[in-house]
């Protein structure tokens, strides 16, 4: 018995001193690390304090070392303003040109989130909402009815119609599609005559449906409308269906007294010749029939309506400046939209058949935000427009210079969204 107690007294002693041997050992480990740390942290600060006695840390950089720096910085900040050719290029053959004065602009930005749109109509419910994936705010649509922005009442004969389209990835097929109708009303509250069935309607409606059965493409069409009578045609199209990421679109609308051409993004979709007729067409109607859309539904926003084409190479060569509105740039950005491609084209030509000319090119924006944020802003749209004109078209960059506004020189004074519509522009002054 005796043993045994002398034993574990011993493997006890012998485990304690192990421990503490074990923590000696950790204890070094880390008193050497640190010395390390030290040493090496004041090694680097004698090294530091010796260049600065010795002048090295502010040693002055060569001149080419001086230019190098300049030249890859002037480099890095084209790179941010300049457009991305690849996506220019798409719209190469882009013919839509949108129309000058804008009539009506509508992106709900008076609107509260929730809410139906102060300035539309409807016969049914529908809601303004947001998306922290998606600039601004949209009018959400996805039950049955009819929608009308009461405060379109008027048309011309030849007029421009641009709006964001927007549908959820897994779009079915049997819900409803999406009509837009130029429309002819005798008094607005005829506009729910478009509903489908009601008859009595005039016009021309464009509808979108994005998908069919096979799930790899969408359908869209059209419908001339006069009373119970009318021509439809559709077709399919691969620019908007809610499969494989293709759920957002680009429309414009182009009406020249008859003939109604539609585009979606870059390419020409529809072109009636004879599409409209003598009726007074003075309004916009969006439709739904089908009451089982939901979940599925429609985005739409930043609706624009323009009248008259500009005429570019005369007001330039005659008068010594254009202003345009249908440069578009994304928002509080002075990335140029796509689709501004062929008004930028149609001034490359001025400047091309006129290879002795110069030009300014001033950018403006409306008066929302700061008044310096808005001076850079403008300055940058325009250094932006350079960079395309210089980059796809070839035009030297010594025949042209910038400036921007901002919004200190306004067209237009009120604050509506159509008067800002028209505040945002950017003008090429002959030099």
């Amino acid at each position: 018995m005796r043993s045994i107690y002398l034993l574990a007294v011993a493997l006890l002693c012998g485990s304690v001193a192990n421990a503490q041997l074990l923590k000696n050992i950790k204890d070094a480990v880390k008193n050497k690390a640190e010395q390390k740390t030290v040493q090496k942290s004041a090694d680097k600060t004698g090294d530091v304090m010796d260049d600065v006695l010795n002048g090295k840390a502010f040693k002055k950089k060569k001149k080419g070392e001086e230019e190098e720096e300049k030249d890859e910085k002037n480099k890095n900040e084209k790179e941010k303003t300049a457009p991305q050719g690849k996506t220019f290029s798409l719209y190469s053959k882009f013919d839509f040109i949108p129309g000058e004065k804008v009539i009506a602009f509508e992106d709900f930005s008076q609107d509260n989130a929730g809410d139906f749109p102060a300035k539309w109509n409807t016969n049914t419910s529908a809601e303004v909402v947001t998306a922290t994936e998606l600039p601004g705010k949209w009018l959400k649509l996805d039950g049955n009815g009819v929608f009308m922005p009461a405060f379109i009442t008027s048309l011309p004969e030849n007029f421009t119609l641009e709006m964001d389209l927007i549908c959820n990835d897994g779009f079915r097929t049997t819900s409803s599609p999406l009509y837009l109708a130029i429309a002819s009303l005798k008094n607005q509250s005829e506009y729910t005559r478009w509903q489908q069935g009601q008859g009595g309607q005039e016009g021309f409606q464009l509808w979108f449906l994005p998908n069919m059965v096979s799930q790899k493409a969408g359908r869209i069409g059209y419908n001339q409308v006069s009373g119970t009578e009318g021509s439809r045609q559709q077709f399919e199209t691969d620019k908007f269906h809610g499969y494989g990421g293709k759920n957002t679109v680009k429309v414009s609308i182009w009406r020249q007294k008859r003939r109604i051409r539609m585009y979606l993004d870059e390419e020409k979709v529809i072109d009636v010749q004879q599409g409209l007729g003598d009726a007074n067409y003075n309004s916009l109607v969006f439709t739904m029939n089908t009451s089982t859309t939901k979940p599925d539904y429609y985005l739409i926003s930043n609706i624009r309506i323009a009248g008259g084409l500009p005429d570019m190479r005369s007001k330039f060569m005659t008068e010594g400046k254009v202003s345009t509105s249908a440069i578009l740039f994304d928002v509080n950005s002075d990335r140029i939209k796509p689709a501004s491609f062929p008004v930028i084209k149609e001034m490359a030509a001025v400047l091309k058949e006129n290879g002795n000319v110069r030009v300014k090119i001033v950018g403006h924006t409306d008066s929302d935000g700061d008044d310096a944020h808005n001076k850079a802003l403008s300055i940058k749209r325009a250094d932006a427009v350079k960079a395309l004109l210089e980059k796809e078209f070839g035009i030297g960059a010594d025949r042209m210079e910038t400036d921007g506004k901002g919004e200190s020189e306004p067209v237009e004074k009120d604050n509506s969204p159509a008067a800002k519509a028209n505040n945002r522009r950017v003008e090429f002054v002959k030099l």
